[in-house]
């Protein structure tokens, strides 16, 4: 018993490992049921000076558009937000987002639709973009659910996921082995569905998603092309 509590604290004590990012970018297809005319998305990771990383997001169909963009530091396994923006238009009402993370001051401060936002800073907050990275890396280590606290316009949410199984997605790249996932939802107050797949031979890069609005408005995007650590995205 002794010995088996003496190793449990050895593992404990164990330094953690440091994330291992690659940067990548990808293109896909953007299709809205509802619109009879494909659109394109574009997402990017790409490294900064003094240790930071830079997170894009820009997806465009018609007269429809959304950009997004974070930037954040690793410490160890965590990530470290640190500005994120979010500017939306052509759909329905346009939306602008923009968050400062003060973690001297332990203080998250900017705007949502024009009202002023501060709340205070945690460690293990996540930005909007943020968590879809920690989302990635924890798929990829092998956990089957996952939980996060992410800051959503003026307040914190949870954002649950679980893994369903591994599927082969057909894309332009070809064949491509992925694990899929699901946020999971309470059924009673939220109708919503969405659905991610990760890319198992290529840093678990998105290689498609799939949401079903309150609504029943459906939107999926599907990866084109891509690369991971200036390597070409390949299928089977």
């Amino acid at each position: 018993m002794r010995r088996a509590l003496l190793f449990a604290l050895a593992l404990l004590t164990l330094p953690v490992q440091a994330l291992e990012l690659k940067p990548f970018s990808a293109s896909y297809t953007a299709d809205w049921k509802q619109v009879p005319v494909s659109g394109t998305a574009e997402r990017s990771l790409s490294a900064l000076d003094n240790g930071r990383w830079q997170l894009d997001f820009d997806a465009s169909m018609l007269v429809a558009s959304l950009n997004e963009r974070s930037t954040f530091t690793v410490d160890g396994d965590t990530f470290v937000p640190q500005s994120y923006r979010l500017k939306r238009s052509g759909l329905g009402k346009g939306k602008r987002v923009e968050h400062r993370f003060d973690w001297a001051a332990k203080q998250v401060t900017g705007s949502d639709r024009g009202d002023a936002v501060t709340l205070p800073l945690n460690r293990g907050l996540l930005d909007k973009s943020t968590y879809q990275l920690a989302l990635q890396h924890d798929v990829a280590v092998g956990k089957k659910s996952m939980s996060y606290q992410v800051l959503d316009g003026d307040e914190v949410e949870t954002y649950d996921f679980r893994v369903l199984g591994e599927e082969s997605v057909s894309t332009k790249a070809g064949q491509i082995d992925a694990v899929k996932v699901e946020r999971v939802r309470d059924p009673t107050q939220s109708q919503r569905v969405t659905i991610l797949w990760f890319a198992k031979n290529w840093d678990y890069l998105l290689v498609a998603l799939h949401q079903v609005e309150k609504d029943g408005k459906e939107y999926q995007i599907m990866l084109q092309q891509g690369s991971v650590d200036g390597k070409p995205v390949k299928g089977n």
